[in-house]
């Protein structure tokens, strides 16, 4: 149908205007603050329907024509306007709704983002109900035609009442037949993301919300290829704790620096709660790479080597560019896994450099 054509067309325009502006839309507070919702409002400007435009000079209408001063040409009174004249349009803003899948699309498809290949040897099991199987009771809305007139049809011809001159099939009541539910399993691969931020003194505000705002779309991603996708979070300054996803979106805090807090409470949750052989596991780090101690930053690489890289599919390491930090600890990562292509970092210098960083971690289909 038409209606449907115009449709899709639509939706290509919005995801074109998406894609034009990607960085704008990335970094939109408003976007990253919809968290957990299936669908966001984003502002689209100027998408203008076809229609005619006429010559200032050649239009018509009421007054057309040589006139005296002081002759009337309508009869509405005067209104005041809101500002100074001019010869432009306005912009007129579209709020559109747009799921965070199919953002998550558009950011793949911009990116290069290649799928990925889930490893481990056991899945979620998600049970759904499907209308796949048939009963002898259940309402009249479910009833399956074909099969109540092949019962019936087959009841006639056992007890010689069918006449191939006359095919006429009267259904009874014990041939009725109805759709009836059955569970489907339905097996989902199943990853986590842990993701740890510094909230120590040394990272400003500016720092906190890039370190968001790449959460939010690295989540976006990786929910769209695992459908049985979990999220813990870590934050930490000289010491580290477990937090819901709103404070991790929203903390303030601050204090001293001790990577090796998160790294250890990282191992521990996933001890406890994913076992390595059956989930995907993706610890992802944000920094200013400034940390407390050249001894807290072996205990760090130890837990690294010891742990999570044999553990995880990719071990992400984000160091954000802060005034105030020593930024080393990259330095330190660089030097103790040049050849370890699971061990990806990345250097995130402002919110421009988000989509860059994207790439660095999910570029390589871990």
């Amino acid at each position: 149908m038409k209606i449907d054509q115009n449709r899709q067309r639509f939706k290509q325009i919005i995801k074109g205007k998406i894609r034009k502006n990607l960085k704008k839309f990335m970094s939109n507070q408003s976007i990253i603050g919809q968290q957990g919702k299936k669908q966001v409002s984003i502002p689209i400007t100027n998408i203008n329907t076809p229609r005619f435009r006429f010559n200032d000079q050649e239009s018509g209408g009421v007054g057309q024509g040589d006139g005296e001063v002081g002759d009337a040409i309508g009869q509405g009174k005067p209104q005041p306007g809101d500002g100074k004249a001019g010869d432009q349009e306005g912009k007129h803003i579209l709020e559109v709704d747009i799921t965070i899948e199919e953002l998550a699309s558009i950011l793949g498809e911009e990116l290069e983002l290649p799928n990925i290949t889930p490893k481990g040897d056991k899945n979620i099991s998600d049970v759904k109900h499907r209308y796949s199987g048939i009963q002898k009771a259940g309402p009249e809305g479910l009833k399956h035609f074909k099969r109540t007139y092949r019962e019936a049809l087959k009841r006639q011809i056992s007890s010689g009442t069918y006449s191939p001159n006359n095919p006429v099939v009267v259904p009874e009541r014990g041939d009725k037949r109805y759709r009836s539910q059955s569970p489907v399993v339905d097996p989902t691969a199943n990853a986590v993301i842990i993701y740890m931020m510094d909230v120590s003194g040394s990272m400003g505000e500016e720092q906190k919300q890039i370190v968001r705002t790449e959460s939010f779309w690295i989540d976006a991603w990786l929910t769209k290829q695992y459908k049985g996708l979990e999220t813990r979070f870590i934050i930490h300054d000289a010491t580290a704790k477990e937090v819901d996803r709103k404070t991790f979106f929203t903390t303030k805090e601050s204090g001293g620096t001790m990577i090796s807090s998160a790294l250890k409470l990282c191992k521990e949750i996933i001890e406890s709660d994913y076992s390595p052989s059956e989930w995907n596991i993706y610890p992802f780090h944000f920094s200013d790479g400034d940390n407390w101690s050249t001894s807290d930053t072996d205990n760090c690489l130890d837990i690294i080597k010891s742990y999570l890289l044999p553990w995880s599919n990719m071990i992400a390491y984000g160091q954000v560019k802060s005034l105030y930090g020593s930024g080393e600890f990259i330095n330190d990562l660089k030097e103790a896994f040049a050849d370890e292509p699971t061990v990806v970092l990345s250097e995130i210098d402002d919110m421009d450099s988000i989509m860059g960083s994207i790439k660095d971690f999910l570029g390589k289909g871990h």
